[in-house]
């Protein structure tokens, strides 16, 4: 068994009883209407995590035609035809790309200038070459090339160790007394997660749906009374420390369901129509929804997570990721809409993340994990039409792969992607390098994606 500490109790505790709440009472509630203010400066980050680990090789093609007859050889039964997909052109690089055939959304979004590229990113203890990987004299993410170790750096921006804390809760930490009210800032739609933990803000974690009470208190007479004998044992005074800790954070995730359902009774249906049957979809819409009542929660700061799983493609790769891709780029498209619909498009910063690469040489008819991958951010605010940071060269054993099978050693570095978002986010400069531990490394700690 691993580390088990305070925080894991009061997980174990208190988020498979109450997983889905939030904090604030019906009581409280009142308190957050009085202090709610009309959020002039308001902003959100909305992560998109797919799960398994993205072939962002067949997300973002060269379009030119040695660079697509290049990329047709060495992706061999993997590679789409040219005819079929979505050609942009980012000014930055100054020869065309295309996107997967299913991303028609995301070209409209890059040629608005609503949606931009982040090329080659991944965990990164400081900058580093293919020679150096192959020489051993850099250092390196611990267990690279993991699927759970990979998946938790990348959001944690901690490579060395086993984190205690996300970068999306730590960001938290430093924003919720400056921004925040008393509600949580960070919510996530998509099941606990390592991102949204942090050292002093709460955050929210839900499959789905953050107003969902426990199972048997769902309404009616019946139900209302367990509730109520259910919220008077927490209050108890056990004398031991842990146990009411562990009853408070109980109370007040039960309390805070019942807030934010108070609060989002006062939403209005949005005219924006989200795909139907799409898990992804339902967590962007009810994000918008919680976005729109985000007045009556009295915040001017939030981050959410979602997801997406099935990117671990070793066989089956094409049809499995044009699903996926349809999905992804049929429920982004909604939810931008929704924050234009809002009046809060250049507010709201959607932005990818996934465990890792995977390789540009096929396995059959799928493909194995790699290292660096290209990653979408979405939103008004955002210098769309381009690409940042260094497309690598796309060559089985050329200069940026790491082992001969295409596995892209990554040009810029999570910590540095990171940073961007929360820079624009609201957290001072002097903030970020105990963010993100290791961005003292590199040279450039944003990228200027941000506007």
């Amino acid at each position: 068994m691993g580390r088990w500490n305070r925080r894991d109790f009061l997980k174990t505790t208190c988020c498979s009883a109450a997983a889905g709440f939030a904090a604030a009472s019906f009581s409280r509630f009142g308190l957050v209407n009085a202090l709610a203010q009309t959020a002039t400066d308001y902003k959100a980050l909305v992560c998109v995590f797919l799960f398994g680990g993205n072939d962002s090789n067949n997300m973002i093609i060269p379009y030119d035609s040695a660079g697509y007859n290049a990329y047709k050889s060495a992706r061999g039964g993997l590679a789409l035809a040219q005819g079929s997909l979505l050609p942009v052109t980012p000014p930055s690089i100054g020869s065309p790309f295309a996107f997967h055939p299913r991303f028609t959304g995301m070209q409209l979004l890059f040629n608005s200038k609503n949606l931009a590229v982040l090329a080659n990113v991944g965990t990164l203890l400081q900058p580093t070459t293919a020679s150096q990987f192959q020489k051993g004299s850099a250092p390196l993410p611990m267990n690279l090339f993991s699927h759970s170790d990979q998946e938790a750096q990348m959001q944690t921006a901690i490579l060395d160790r086993v984190a205690d804390t996300g970068w999306a809760g730590r960001t938290a930490d430093k924003i919720q007394s400056i921004y925040g009210g008393t509600f949580p800032i960070i919510i996530s739609l998509a099941g606990t997660n390592i991102f949204c933990e942090g050292v002093v803000a709460q955050a929210i974690q839900s499959n789905g749906n953050p107003t969902q009470l426990l199972n048997g208190f769902g309404g009616g007479t019946d139900s209302n009374a367990r509730l109520a004998a259910l919220q008077s044992l927490l209050t108890f005074d056990t004398g031991l420390s842990l146990i009411q800790a562990a009853s408070t954070t109980t109370g007040n995730a039960i309390q805070n369901g019942q807030a934010l359902a108070a609060a989002l009774a006062t939403g209005t249906p949005l005219a924006t129509q989200f795909p139907k049957n799409s898990y992804f979809a339902s967590q962007l819409q009810q994000v918008a929804k919680i976005i729109q009542v985000r007045a009556a929660l009295g915040l001017q700061r939030q981050i959410f997570f979602v997801s997406m799983g099935g990117f671990d493609t070793h066989t089956g790769q094409l049809p499995q990721q044009d699903s996926l891709f349809n999905d992804l780029n049929t429920s982004l498209s909604a939810f931008y809409q929704a924050t234009v619909e809002m009046g809060v498009a250049s507010s709201v910063t959607t932005f990818s993340l996934s465990d890792f690469g995977r390789t540009y040489s096929p396995n059959s008819d799928g493909t194995d994990h790699a290292w660096g991958s290209h990653h979408l951010v979405m939103g008004g605010a955002v210098k769309g039409g381009d690409f940042y940071g260094t497309f690598p060269t796309l060559a089985v054993n050329g200069p940026d792969d790491a082992t001969g099978q295409g596995r892209w050693v990554p040009t810029t570095s999570i910590d540095q992607y990171a940073a961007t978002l929360a820079s624009w986010f609201g957290v001072a400069a002097t903030d970020l390098p105990t963010i993100f531990p290791n961005l003292a490394n590199f040279t450039t700690p944003t990228l200027g994606i941000m506007g």
